[in-house]
């Protein structure tokens, strides 16, 4: 699309400016009209490219990121504006001066101009796209073409506190076992660079056989204190090349299938993805937007490529004239009874309340499932530790006692 700049007159006859977007004068005509506002002049836009002042960038960087916290109060109190009848503009200005996040604030100052100059809502809101996800602009956009953008905005806050819910209970079945394999790492690097050296001069001094967890110890230790650039290096590097990887489309894809697969942790994520793209679809559907195109849009909202593939499936094979309920049965992903409840739903032409109950099944067994994953990871994180204490006592403390029970003889 082009960018075009016109000139126009609202209906007392003030002069209106600014720049549009558009395919087209005739196209960017006719959203003037549709503004209430009179063309005068309208013509291509010279572009000016506006070069960036390098100390600017860095504060870009070191801002903060847009947290689901301030997205839900954002949706919440636009819907209280919208049905008090203020108008956005006037909305958004309000909402510019107490946002306390300086990227939100940004965003919103920037859609304001976009409102301004002619754009609606949406589009400006998806020119934001790493702020507002595409499912947020796609139902906007219905509300303002159905005229309920309050029931838009209520319906998006309660569907970003529910994956805010989501993300906090994972977050929180994970965090005590992170916390302690971390420790364990750790220690274990400690132990390896400053403990066992001093144990190893002490052997030395003995003309003693070792235990073979002794000399696997030594080893270890006098590897790592001889090649521990190398071993960074490559630790360093291998963490990039992961990370590298997996942004490669078959790098996401694989990794996204594999996780799924990891015992006990694969299956719980499996069923809050599940969750996240029955909610969303049904939200979707509720709100009016088109059926392949919402799932179009919640295949890339799930956050994994694997189930994202499986979702396009499903689109494919509606396009093709399939039911929802063969399509979703030919991906795999789901239990027979959330299958049946799909059907139902198709049948009863009710697929947006039966996916709603789809997604508050999947989301209460991802509650279950997280407290039951704190109960079965706290035995191996003690069978864990006992395994390193068990190490160290044979390959340390073992040959002290010989060592201890021969100078006594």
């Amino acid at each position: 699309m082009s960018q075009f700049s016109y000139t126009a007159r609202n209906r007392r006859g003030e002069p209106h400016g600014g720049n549009m977007e558009g395919e087209s004068a005739e196209m960017v005509a006719e959203q003037l009209f549709k503004s209430h506002l009179t063309p005068i002049e309208i013509k291509p836009a010279i572009e000016k490219s506006v070069s960036v002042p390098k100390f600017t960038l860095l504060p870009r960087l070191l801002r903060p990121r847009v947290q689901l916290e301030e997205l839900i109060m954002l949706c919440r109190q636009l819907h209280t504006l919208m049905k008090a009848g203020v108008p956005i503009l006037r909305g958004l200005a309000a909402l510019i001066d107490t946002t306390p996040n300086p990227s939100l604030t940004d965003a919103l100052r920037s859609v304001t101009d976009d409102l301004q100059a002619g754009h609606e809502l949406h589009a400006a809101l998806a020119r934001r796209s790493n702020i507002f996800p595409p499912l947020f602009v796609s139902l906007v956009r219905v509300g303002e073409n159905t005229g309920r953008l309050d029931e838009v905005f209520i319906n998006l806050a309660g569907y970003l506190e529910q994956e805010k819910n989501t993300r906090e209970q994972i977050k929180s079945a994970t965090r005590y076992p992170l916390v302690v394999i971390s420790a364990i790492v750790l220690a274990m690097i400690i132990i390896n660079i400053w403990v066992i050296p001093v144990f190893a001069d002490t052997f030395s001094k003995f003309d003693a056989e070792l235990p073979w967890a002794t000399l696997v110890l030594l080893g270890i230790s006098e590897f790592t204190l001889r090649w521990w650039q190398f071993l960074l290096i490559a630790a360093v590097g291998g963490f990039l090349g992961f990370r590298f990887w997996i942004k490669s489309q078959a790098g996401e894809y694989l990794w996204s299938r594999a996780i799924l697969r990891i015992p006990m942790v694969g299956p719980i994520l499996l069923k809050a993805i599940l969750a996240r793209f029955a909610r969303s679809f049904a939200m979707a559907l509720k709100s009016g937007v088109p059926l392949v195109k919402s799932l179009t849009i919640i295949a890339g909202v799930v956050d994994n490529a694997f189930v994202g593939e499986r979702i396009l499936s499903m689109r494919d094979g509606i396009e093709s004239g399939d039911s929802i309920s063969r399509t979703a049965a030919a991906t795999g992903l789901f239990t027979p009874l959330v299958q049946q409840m799909i059907s139902v739903g198709e049948e009863s032409g009710s697929v947006d309340e039966l996916l709603m109950e789809t997604a508050g099944h999947y989301e209460r067994e991802v509650t279950y499932e997280l407290k039951r994953l704190s109960d079965a990871i706290e035995p191996i994180i003690i069978m864990a530790i006992g395994a390193m204490v068990l190490i160290l006592a044979l390959g340390v403390f073992l040959p002290m006692w010989d060592l201890n029970s021969v100078v006594r003889g």
